[in-house]
């Protein structure tokens, strides 16, 4: 307020004094508070990228100061499918097996495979340079980029869980959200990364047996990773520019609560569903759904989707919601698929004592 009445010192001697005084002084202010809070943010986040880059390997020609980020960049070169963009960067730069990167998919190996080789041969033949792009062209690799990190996390986070890789996928995150703090969905990631690596210790007991959410111990989840994860959503939602990764932080955010609203949970799953449809987004929606309005209701969106046949959580979830309906040898049934198609020991262990109960 001061230093619009110095602007209006200065100025309305020259120019001549508004019609509202009052009104002038008040927006002059307000603009000065907006500007110095947008001074403060910019030094903010340079400082935290000047902090970043120091920890990094020094390359001062590097458009991204980090090897790994540049090389999941490069390997998405817009002349590749999204798939074999995605497929390759989780083989060369990931470190993951095809097995891994089929399961990620929801492929069978064999397909997922020819991808790769198809997608080895067009760079070959085309001669694609897998080089960083350059910093224009950055922002049309996002989304990609995004899913990378997104299933490198995810397998790490198994089970079996592979610590290694959670570190590494959330690193890149917080990296990418660094690097780029006006891009909302990079915030969203890292958030939803955070707020899944969270509950990763009281996921699976002592004795190597899953836990579900609603049983698991509540102290082992990580308080000070929700709330760097509960910081980077509040950061990409203040940007309003919705995206899919944060609407799944929020998701994650809404199940630390003491009690979970899975209205509002369902409801989110159902915007999800409108901004990234895939039948997995729909099968945690019918989770959610019949967790807020019964068991019939979400068995009927399970029931009315394709493409998972080969998915063990999809022959899990209907299977659980059979079970509460009291339609018990459907359940059973569907409880020995899901055990035929799960990836882990973990996960075959649970469905089994399932089966049994």
């Amino acid at each position: 307020m001061q230093d619009a009445f110095v602007r209006a010192a200065e100025r309305w001697p020259v120019d001549g004094a508004p019609t509202n005084p009052g009104a002038w002084i008040v927006t002059t202010a307000r603009n000065a508070a907006i500007d110095r809070i947008r001074r403060e943010q910019t030094r903010t986040r340079k400082t935290e990228l000047l902090a970043r880059a120091a920890e990094l390997p020094s390359d001062e020609e590097a458009v991204i100061p980090d090897e790994r980020l540049e090389l999941i960049f490069a390997c998405c070169h817009p002349a590749l499918a999204p798939g074999a963009q995605v497929g390759l960067t989780l083989s060369l730069v990931g470190g993951l097996e095809t097995p891994e990167i089929a399961r990620a998919f929801l492929v069978p190996e064999a397909t997922l495979a020819q991808r790769l080789v198809r997608a080895k041969r067009k760079i070959r033949d085309a001669g694609i340079p897998l080089r960083v792009p350059a910093e224009h062209l950055l922002p049309e690799r996002l989304r990609l980029v995004h899913a990378t990190i997104y299933l490198v996390f995810n397998a790490g986070y198994g089970p079996p869980v592979r610590s290694e890789l959670c570190a590494e996928a959330i690193r890149l995150a917080a990296v990418l959200a660094t690097l780029m703090p006006d891009e909302a969905e990079a915030h969203g990631l890292h958030a939803l990364l955070l707020l899944q690596d969270a509950r990763r210790d009281a996921r699976v007991s002592p004795e190597g047996e899953l836990v579900l959410l609603g049983e698991q111990d509540r102290a082992l989840w990580d308080a000070a990773e929700v709330e760097q994860g509960r910081q980077a959503l509040e950061r990409a939602l203040s940007l309003r520019v919705p995206g899919p990764y944060q609407l799944q932080a929020a998701i994650a955010s809404l199940h630390f609560e003491d009690e979970t609203d899975w209205t509002q949970i369902a409801l989110l799953y159902g915007r999800l569903a409108e901004l990234a449809p895939s039948p997995v987004i729909e099968l945690n929606r019918a989770v959610a759904v019949a967790m807020a309005n019964g068991p019939d209701q979400g068995l009927e969106i399970v029931d009315g989707l394709t493409g998972l046949e080969r998915y063990h959580l999809w022959h899990s979830t209907r299977a659980e919601l059979l079970s509460r309906l009291g339609r018990d040898d459907e359940a059973s049934a569907a409880y020995s698929r899901a055990l035929e198609l799960a990836p882990s020991e973990t996960e075959r262990t649970f469905l089994q004592s399932r089966i049994v109960d």
